[in-house]
């Protein structure tokens, strides 16, 4: 930690990364903080009239006085919150496997096939991105509830999420498929194998790290959404989680420890996931890196 380089001492930067570290993670501390406190307040002690200044510190320090796993069992219990937890997680995975699915097969088109129209479809998949997600909720709405009739369900959802995931995935994929070298496809062919095959077993299997990518975002995309799914959802059993946890917060009542808890609950299978696929990510990244 004290070692120069170039008469340049180390530790400044060091304890300039600590800080920010400390800085990024306060406030996750004090989501956990709240979650175990078993109250349902922001304030985790109370204050004297005339406080000193451990008094100060200490209410500001994200540990709370006693250790109580009470809002993490009536979030599960009181609240149909599991129940919008399966929703998400149905409308999450079919979301990741529909919009891998149409992307990998439209960004490998875009990569391979030469067809009119293949410069403007990339280009219209890249504008849609400069607009807010907003904009788009009223034709969506009126598609799929009035002309479809799939409010309140979870394919509609599914429908919807794929559909906004997909120009992002394909210009993502599209790059990926490009540095995969033509020559390998071309030996295939040589051998008798189809396209669909050299797809499926040669071009996929290389594109693991970037087909990881993709399937994070879409589920994440499709497992933290709240806007469309407020909209589209107006059946309480058919709430996704960030849908259900706005009630813990409303005009008439704060339930801050029942909102922490259903935080943390709902960010552990993103993190699992983030996990599972981390081997996938960091090789994705090193070998992107190397690529000539």
């Amino acid at each position: 930690m004290f070692s120069r380089r170039d008469g340049v001492p180390h530790w400044p930067l060091h304890v300039l990364l600590v800080g920010f570290t400390l800085f990024t993670l306060y406030p996750i501390l004090w989501v956990i903080t709240i979650a175990l406190s078993g109250k349902q307040s922001l304030a985790i002690t109370t204050l004297p009239e005339s406080p000193t200044m451990m008094d100060r510190v200490r209410a500001v320090t994200p540990w709370p006085e006693t250790l109580s796993f009470s809002n993490f069992t009536s979030v599960m219990t009181d609240q149909p919150f599991a129940q919008w937890m399966l929703n998400s997680a149905i409308i999450a995975l079919g979301t990741t496997v529909v919009g891998v699915f149409l992307a990998c097969t439209a960004a490998y088109a875009f990569s391979r096939f030469k067809f009119t129209g293949q410069r403007t479809g990339m280009m219209a998949f890249l504008v849609s991105q400069m607009f807010p997600g907003t904009l788009m909720l009223i034709p969506l709405y009126i598609i799929l509830v009035q002309w479809l009739g799939l409010g309140s369900s979870r394919l509609g959802l599914m429908i919807v999420y794929a559909t906004t995931s997909i120009p992002f995935s394909v210009w993502m994929l599209k790059g990926y498929f490009d540095t995969i070298p033509k020559d390998l496809e071309e030996a295939a062919l040589i051998e008798g194998a189809s396209v669909g095959k050299i797809f499926w077993t040669i071009i996929l299997p290389l594109a693991k790290p970037a087909v990881a990518v993709t399937a994070l975002f879409s589920f994440m995309t499709a497992w933290n959404e709240f806007i469309l799914a407020a909209t589209f959802m107006d059946q309480e059993n058919m709430y996704t989680a960030p849908v259900g946890l706005r009630f813990f917060v409303g005009g008439f009542s704060q339930q801050w420890g029942y909102f922490a808890a259903g935080s943390i609950i709902v960010s552990v299978p993103v993190v699992v996931l983030f996990l599972f696929l981390q081997k996938y990510l960091v090789s994705g990244l090193t070998a992107g890196s190397v690529k000539g």
